[in-house]
């Protein structure tokens, strides 16, 4: 026996918000960016100079001409001893898929390999780096899409502080990402003008479970001040002393860096 034509009405009416809702979260699950971050570590300043020359005028060209155009590459401040001599690179991605072609599309890339010959040819005995890292990243919820700072000061004064949370357990780390997303933590950094570029979930990386994000200050002075405030301010006390959100962090790492003149963002 069929059903009356106005209770399919009816269903349709009531299960249609219900498919929009749910299709929507998909989305908005699937819309989440991708980074990977690169941390070239060197033993002398010659290394240094070769790679910032590659990256220059082979490297980040090449990945303006695959649609990527906001590649961001920083260096360790003046008197940094947590980094040591290293540059890093970080490259928005807008899936998984699109950084496992990344290295067949920049084989293809005739201008990629003649501009960065001296780095892609090097040999054993003219290394360019001492060591390289890899690190591969999905951004939170709560930020979805990477940031760009509209800082006003020149490069060399601005400060891009990237910092990485260990977790003692993996539940423990979600609780620590629960306190980033819906703890509000996120929320308050953006209240606070802290210019985050992103923060995210490491998925591979050599010291896991953990995450990483990036806050962005005009200078020195403005880093320390937006850092008071929010030590200093009522919505933190409250989520740290939260109970479930305590010891989430078994070690965390903070990087201090300029955004080279050559940087996207």
């Amino acid at each position: 026996m069929k059903a009356p034509f106005s209770t399919v009405k009816r269903f349709l009416a009531l299960a249609f918000p219900i498919f929009m809702l749910f299709s929507f979260s998909e989305y908005a699950r699937a819309a989440q960016e991708y980074y990977a971050i690169k941390i070239y570590r060197f033993k002398n300043q010659t290394q240094v100079d070769r790679v910032e020359k590659f990256l220059k005028e082979a490297y980040i060209p090449a990945m303006h001409r695959m649609g990527i155009s906001k590649v961001g590459v920083f260096k360790p401040i003046e008197g940094d001893t947590v980094a040591g001599l290293s540059v890093f690179v970080w490259i928005p991605l807008k899936s998984l898929q699109q950084y496992a072609e990344l290295p067949g599309l920049l084989e293809k890339d005739a201008q990629y390999r003649s501009n960065g010959a001296d780095y892609l040819e090097a040999d054993n005995k003219n290394a360019p780096y001492a060591r390289m890292e890899t690190i591969l990243l999905k951004a939170f919820s709560d930020m979805p899409k990477f940031g760009i700072p509209t800082h006003a000061t020149p490069p060399s004064s601005r400060i891009y502080e990237l910092r990485s949370y260990e977790g003692p357990t993996e539940k423990m780390f979600e609780r620590k990402m629960e306190m980033f997303n819906a703890g509000g933590e996120i929320k308050l950094f953006d209240k606070l003008g802290f210019n985050a570029v992103f923060y995210a979930e490491v998925i591979s990386g050599s010291a896991m479970p953990n995450l990483m994000y990036m806050t962005t200050f005009a200078d020195m002075k403005a880093h320390d001040e937006h850092w008071d405030a929010f030590r200093n301010h009522p919505e933190w006390k409250v989520l740290s002393a939260m109970e479930k959100y305590k010891n989430t962090v078994s070690r965390s790492v903070k990087y201090l860096l300029h955004p080279t003149d050559y940087s996207d963002i």
